[in-house]
């Protein structure tokens, strides 16, 4: 019982940093929204948008169009590709056609200038932009048709560098992407709001920032972040070290997820861990501690169930449900409340996921295999001696533990 107790007394830490992380959330999410009234009087810089595309991701159509319907004076959108034959060329044409009135570019231009694909993609759009401020967004995102105004506000402040959103996860259809969904509108939404509250850390997620581009290339510019892995939140720590402020607009943006399977909600969260466990080193075990299910959880594997340790895993699971239907709420995320009841499921799994960045430093994106190193510097993988046997090894008994 005494193992029990230490893992209990741990879980009601987690507990503590989780009501922080709703107050964090309570915070952001009761700030008015501008009106389009008030968001006229402020100066509203022209801004190209740079939609970096690969794939089909879920609702793309949908998701590039409501770039089309934004509430803002004067803006060009370039869809950026590296490749006519990628099937998202096809969707993206399709908006073009559309609304020949919008100021829409294609740009598919074959781009190796560093090991980060995303970045290899922005880099020719970020060369065709003609305006002196450039939006990043994803592919998977959709806007509303304030979400532009609510975004470029911030820049009133001639101290703000970047700008980035809350990201808030819809439209789940399969397993998978309820524990997206979940895991967006929890863990996610709660460390950006938390850090940028009480730790004045941004936490940038690049599925929406917004800079000058002057602010950009004091850093280096783009190609400055080509060879690494989490390019949006390493872009997000320069711009502080600048003396530039980062901002987070309470303005919710939507992360479509409709068929994700559970192989790829773990294959990105391992992605995920990994380049936390560079970029944060000892702070990345802060996060174990931080799941309160998992930690609960944990006595019932090494010590065998009672009633006792049952009961109590049950409790936490219940607070961790109630608190996320409550963040759901705030950030008006529409899931059937029936689904929160996996938010424990997703918690244990995520708890397992936390373990793999420890022992593998590897990760595979976008079709490309890389070795993460420090603040998630990536180099090519070594097809031969140590590095691959590792890799093959490591691939071996996860397949058997599947």
């Amino acid at each position: 019982m005494e193992l029990f107790w230490i893992f209990a007394g741990l879980t009601i830490i987690g507990l503590i940093c989780y009501a922080l992380q709703l107050a964090a959330v309570r915070s952001y999410t009761s700030q008015p929204v501008s009106s389009s009234g008030e968001g006229a009087s402020l100066p509203l810089p022209p801004i190209s948008i740079l939609k970096p595309l690969r794939g089909l991701d879920d609702n793309l159509f949908d998701n590039l169009e409501s770039f089309c319907l934004l509430d803002y004076p004067e803006y060009e959108i370039i869809f950026a590709l590296q490749d006519y034959n990628d099937p998202a060329y096809k969707v993206a044409h399709r908006v073009k056609d559309k609304y020949p009135g919008k100021n829409i570019s294609l740009v598919v231009e074959r781009c190796n200038a560093g090991l980060n694909p995303k970045v290899n993609n922005l880099i020719p759009a970020y060369k065709a932009s003609r305006y002196g401020h450039i939006l990043i967004s994803d592919s998977n995102v959709m806007a509303g048709k304030d979400y532009l105004k609510e975004m470029a506000k911030h820049l009133s402040d001639p101290e703000v560098g970047l700008v980035s959103s809350i990201i808030r996860g819809v439209g789940a259809r399969t397993p998978g992407s309820v524990f997206e969904n979940l895991h967006l509108n929890s863990f996610i939404i709660g460390s950006v709001c938390f850090l940028d509250k009480f730790l004045k850390i941004p936490c940038v997620i690049g599925k929406s920032m917004l800079m000058k581009k002057s602010d950009l290339e004091a850093l280096g510019g783009l190609k400055a972040f080509k060879d690494v892995l989490a390019e949006d939140y390493i872009i997000g720590k320069k711009m502080k070290e600048s003396g530039k402020k980062v901002a987070l607009s309470t303005h919710a943006i939507n992360n479509v997820n409709h068929y994700w399977g559970i192989k790829k909600f773990m294959n990105r969260h391992t992605r995920w861990g990994k380049l936390r466990w560079r970029i944060g080193g000892i702070r990345y075990m802060l996060e174990l501690f931080g799941n309160p299910v998992f930690m609960s959880f944990i006595p019932l594997l090494l010590t065998g169930i009672s009633d006792v340790k049952v009961s109590f895993a049950i409790i936490v699971g219940l607070i961790k449900i109630c608190g996320d239907i409550y963040i759901g709420e705030r950030i008006g995320s529409e899931m059937n409340p029936l689904l929160y009841l996996l938010s424990p499921v997703k918690d244990i799994v995520i708890g397992i996921v936390w373990f793999i960045p420890i022992i593998d430093n590897t990760v595979v994106w976008r079709g490309n295999r890389y070795i993460i190193g420090k603040d998630s510097a990536l180099s090519p993988i070594q097809e031969g001696g140590m590095w691959s046997l590792k890799h093959r090894v490591f691939n071996a008994i996860r397949a058997r533990l599947a």
